[in-house]
């Protein structure tokens, strides 16, 4: 992966049985599901992926099933985020060895000052040597807060560090300031995606972020909007994002927004079980009943059913 890569990377969700155990026919079935929708690229182990919840056995287990059956037909970027440098050294030896383009990190929690993140992420690039990184910009995980002046100082000193994942909330402006010192010839380009569940995309891309890096249960509205809005559709790609935007809200809900989003890719057919491994929310019959809503009324908006 280099400073070009763009479009739709959806993060894969890791399916669990009923009894939390990876469920591997489930993951290739996801695994299809996010390529039949178009998607250009596909992250594992990221926070929806619950790396947090897996071994080192299992994630490397993720990553080699997952690059196998996706067989190079789309990049795979891996997140090996963690607190051990030997750790995300020792997984990030294995997605690049198994085929992965890119690794994704995301600082560790406490850091408090720019010399703080900067003297972090000097370690870890000397760590990963000259594996390409995706920086994760997501404060209300991490509490660490990277202004584009600092991005600035971190690219200019770690050419490896190939893409932004602007998570900030919010964070247009940001993206704004990164594309007008890019443009000015201060800042040397980087690609840019922004998350957060799609909400704001539209606007993301109004102010030239290059795609997005997210796991929403819809994922081909994420490529319709990008490929319409690329196309100079911004009209259309607007309409078919408001199109599905109470769900994307929804699925924004802190700590149950997983949740959601895993049961609605169980009722699409994409995993058997919606489990969310432990410690996690378990779905009430009244989320049910505003899921079983939410999907009634986007089925109407689009006027076909929505669960395959």
């Amino acid at each position: 992966m280099d400073t070009t890569a763009r479009g739709v990377y959806v993060i894969s969700a890791t399916p669990f049985s009923d009894t939390a155990a990876i469920d591997w026919t489930s993951l290739d079935r996801l695994l299809d599901f996010y390529l039949g929708h178009g998607v250009h690229g596909i992250t594992l182990l990221g926070m929806m992926g619950e790396a947090n919840k897996l071994d080192d056995t299992e994630s490397e287990a993720v990553v080699r099933h997952a690059t196998k059956r996706i067989a190079g037909r789309v990049p795979v970027v891996v997140g090996v985020s963690g607190t051990s440098l030997t750790q995300m050294r020792a997984l990030s030896e294995v997605a690049m060895g198994e085929g992965a383009s890119a690794v994704m990190v995301a600082p560790i929690t406490g850091l408090r000052t720019d010399d703080q993140i900067a003297n972090y992420v000097r370690a870890v690039c000397d760590a990963l040597g000259h594996v390409p990184i995706v920086y994760q910009d997501y404060p209300p995980s991490t509490n660490v807060w990277l202004g584009a002046s600092l991005w600035a100082r971190l690219i200019a000193a770690h050419p490896q560090i190939v893409m932004l994942k602007a998570e900030d909330n919010p964070g247009l402006d940001k993206v704004t300031a990164i594309r007008n010192a890019e443009g000015a010839g201060s800042l040397r380009r980087s690609s840019v995606t922004v998350g957060n569940g799609g909400i704001f995309l539209p606007h993301a891309l109004h102010r030239g972020a290059d795609g997005i890096m997210t796991g929403f249960s819809f994922p081909e509205m994420l490529v319709e909007v990008y490929t319409r809005h690329k196309a100079g559709d911004v009209d259309g790609a607007e309409d078919c994002y408001e199109r599905y935007l109470p769900l994307v809200s929804y699925e924004l809900q802190p700590g149950y927004g997983l949740a959601v989003r895993k049961e609605i890719l169980r009722r699409r057919g994409a995993i058997a079980h919606g489990v969310v491994r432990a410690p996690g929310p378990r779905l009430t019959a009244a989320d049910h009943f505003e899921i079983d809503r939410l999907l009634a009324r986007l089925a109407m908006a689009l006027g076909r059913p929505v669960t395959a």
